[in-house]
């Protein structure tokens, strides 16, 4: 959910591309000097499994390609599991339990929410930010991130299947 919270708040009910950031950012693309993105979880995920970091417009017409793939073949969970499993969110440390190791000692299943939020501060730059030694920037990330949590629909969105198997484990 911090994740989501940070990176992509429509992730649960966009098929791929959120078309409201996409006009956001080529709005704020004509007057700002650092240009902003507007990638999803799912368009970063087929970069970091399928393409190269460097970007071009050639790599973005196939990270096109391949998130139309992904969100066709794979489940919103699943495509988070990938994202999870293969982000970069520190020098050296891909994927959530690395960082949960290197970062708090302890496994991804364990961390808190403000440990989740701290991580997903960083992602924007996880090269610059360190989770485990926050800067004042860092921490105000973490806070919107937290208040954010609170507000982006619940992932994975609720369905007959997730609804039973809670009814099941409360049993």
């Amino acid at each position: 959910m911090a994740v989501i919270a940070s990176e992509d708040n429509r992730f649960a009910t966009h098929n791929g591309f959120d078309y409201i950031e996409i006009q956001k950012a080529v709005k704020e693309n004509k007057t700002r000097k650092r240009k902003r993105g507007a990638s999803t979880i799912s368009q970063q995920t087929a970069k970091n499994v399928f393409l190269w970091p460097k970007s071009s417009w050639f790599r973005k017409g196939l990270e096109v390609y391949f998130t139309f793939l992904i969100e066709l073949f794979w489940s919103k969970e699943r495509i988070m599991a990938v994202y999870l499993n293969s982000i970069e969110m520190g020098k050296g440390i891909y994927g959530a339990e690395a960082a949960a190791k290197y970062k708090f000692n302890t496994t991804a299943i364990k961390l808190s929410k403000a440990q989740s939020a701290l991580i997903a501060a960083t992602l924007p730059n996880p090269l610059r930010f360190n989770s485990a030694k926050p800067s004042s920037y860092i921490l105000k990330r973490q806070q919107q991130i937290l208040r954010l949590m609170n507000l982006v629909p619940t992932f994975p969105p609720p369905t007959d299947k997730n609804i039973e198997k809670k009814k099941a484990s409360k049993k």
